[in-house]
C-alpha cells in the first residue's frame, strides 16, 4: 500500500474487533495481517480480540501476541463459550473508536480491506458498509448453496436488500452500532437490525476478497439454514412489530376467533332451529378449540403490549461492566504519530 501523505486529513480513529473460537493456530498470522493492512492507514487505530471461551490455546496465545504489539491490543477473554454473536456485541461495547470493524478470525477476510471501506463508508455518507465475498472460496454444497437461499430469504423477508449477510467484515459508525443490541445468533442480521436505527439507503455493501481457511475447521455447516430461519422469524417480528406486539397477537387471535364464533353461529342454527344433535360433530370441538386460541392470543397480545410499553420507558444497560477511565492506546501508521499519542477529539462512546 502506497504510504501515507501527511498533509491529508487524518482518518477516523478506527476500532477493529475479531472473535474467534478454537483458532489458535490462526492468532499469530490473523494480528500480523491487522497490522500489515492497517500499516498506512491514516488515523489512531486499536485491536479488539474476543475468545469466546476456546478450550485450546486461542487465549494464551491472544494475550501473547498483545503484550509483544503493545496497548494498543486489547484482549477479551469469555469464561465458557457464548457464541459469535455475544463475543462481537462484548467487542462493540469495548472500541472506542469513531468508526468500528469486525471480521472473522479464521484468516478469510483480508483486514487490508478496511481502510478502504471506511474511505468508501465515508464517501458515499452511509452508516454500516458489509463486504460481500466476491470470490468466495467456500463449499458449494455445505457453504454456498445454504448461504444463498438464507440470503434471499431474508432480504425477501426484510426488505434490506444486501446479498452476502453472512460475511463479518463490516465497517460502521460507532454511535449507529453502539445503539444496536445483539442477542443469541443475530449477527448475521446486523444490516436489519442497523436499518431500525438509521435509513436504509444509508447502509451498502462493496465486494471484499475471501480466502480459502487455512487452519482450524469451520464452525458452520448446512444445519446453520434451518437455524437461520428460525432466527429470521424473530427478525420479522421485531422488525414489523417490535412497537406494536399486540397488532401481531391480537391479529391472529381475531382471525381465529371469527372462525370460530362463525362454527359455534351455524352449529347453534343447527341446535336450536333445527333441533339437530351437535355434540358429537368434530366442528364443534373445532371451534370451541379455535375461541379458547382467540382469547389466549389476544390476552398475551395484552401482556406484550405493557411489556412493550415497560421496556420503552426504561433503558438497555450494557453488554460488559465498564472499565476504569483510562487514555485509549492508540497505533497509528507511519507519518502520524502525532495521532498515535493523542486522544481522538470525539472518541466514540466516550
Amino acid at each position: 500500500m502506497a504510504a501515507t501523505d501527511p498533509a491529508a486529513p487524518a482518518a477516523p480513529s478506527l476500532s477493529v474487533v475479531i472473535p474467534m473460537y478454537r483458532e489458535q493456530d490462526n492468532v499469530q498470522p490473523m494480528l500480523a495481517r491487522v497490522h500489515e493492512g492497517l500499516a498506512d492507514y491514516g488515523g489512531p487505530w486499536e485491536l479488539i480480540c474476543v475468545d469466546d471461551g476456546s478450550q485450546d490455546a486461542t487465549g494464551a496465545r491472544l494475550e501473547l501476541e498483545a503484550r509483544r504489539y503493545g496497548p494498543h491490543v486489547r484482549v477479551i477473554r469469555f469464561a465458557r463459550n457464548h457464541g459469535q454473536t455475544m463475543a462481537m456485541q462484548a467487542g462493540i461495547d469495548a472500541a472506542r473508536g469513531e468508526v468500528i470493524a469486525t471480521l472473522d478470525g479464521d484468516l478469510q477476510n483480508d483486514p487490508a480491506d478496511i481502510p478502504r471501506m471506511v474511505r468508501e463508508m465515508i464517501e458515499r455518507h452511509l452508516d454500516l458498509l458489509t463486504g460481500y465475498r466476491a470470490n468466495r472460496q467456500d463449499a458449494w454444497l455445505s457453504r454456498k448453496l445454504p448461504s444463498k437461499i438464507a440470503n434471499r430469504i431474508i432480504a425477501r423477508v426484510t426488505g434490506v436488500n444486501i446479498r452476502d449477510y453472512g460475511c463479518s467484515l463490516k465497517v460502521y459508525r460507532a454511535a449507529v452500532i453502539k445503539s444496536v443490541r445483539l442477542y443469541g445468533e443475530m449477527h448475521r442480521f446486523i444490516p436489519v437490525w442497523a436499518a431500525m436505527v438509521t435509513a436504509p439507503s444509508r447502509i451498502g455493501e462493496t465486494a471484499v476478497g475471501h480466502s480459502a481457511r487455512q487452519f482450524g475447521q469451520s464452525k458452520y455447516g448446512i444445519s446453520r439454514t434451518f437455524r437461520v430461519i428460525l432466527d429470521l422469524l424473530t427478525v420479522f417480528f421485531f422488525l414489523r412489530y417490535r412497537a406494536r406486539p399486540g397488532h401481531f397477537f391480537g391479529s391472529i387471535g381475531l382471525v381465529l376467533g371469527a372462525i370460530g364464533g362463525a362454527a359455534m353461529s351455524y352449529l347453534a342454527v343447527l341446535k336450536f332451529v333445527l333441533g339437530e344433535s351437535i355434540g358429537g360433530r368434530p366442528l364443534f370441538l373445532t371451534a370451541v378449540l379455535l375461541l379458547v386460541f382467540s382469547i389466549q392470543f389476544l390476552t398475551t397480545g395484552v401482556l406484550a403490549e405493557m411489556m412493550s410499553r415497560i421496556f420503552y420507558q426504561g433503558h438497555e444497560g450494557p453488554l460488559t461492566v465498564p472499565a476504569a477511565a483510562e487514555a485509549p492506546a492508540w497505533h497509528a501508521a507511519a507519518g502520524h504519530a502525532a495521532a498515535a499519542s493523542a486522544e481522538p477529539a470525539h472518541p466514540a462512546g466516550g
